[in-house]
């Protein structure tokens, strides 16, 4: 059964930032898409570079290791290298907590 854990504030990332957090073994990073947020894995699918790092424009971020680029709110593929999309977790805002459902 699924269930929706707190990973950050709303307060903790600013509009057009990403940041990495750790849940549950888990890295996932978090994306701020002026007051919406995403959340997929941190990881590339082409080397293991981490996303949270990486730039986002629009709803697209792009690995900083090799500039493959992902949709932030599906996970898919919208650039090689990478030729395999992440998982896209749904987010939603509860008061000033950003929670995300495992």
């Amino acid at each position: 059964m699924s269930e929706y854990m707190k990973i950050a504030s709303v307060s903790d990332l600013p509009p057009g930032q990403g940041k990495v957090v750790a849940v549950q073994g888990r890295e996932i990073a978090l994306f701020n898409l002026n007051g919406s947020f995403c959340a997929i894995d941190n990881t590339c699918t082409h080397a293991g570079g981490p996303l949270g790092e990486g730039m986002l424009e629009g709803e697209e971020v792009e690995c900083p290791w090799h500039g493959a680029r992902f949709n932030v709110k599906t996970g898919a593929v919208c650039n090689p290298p990478a030729d395999e999309g992440v998982t896209a977790y749904k987010v939603r805002v509860n008061g000033s907590d950003i929670e995300i459902e495992l």
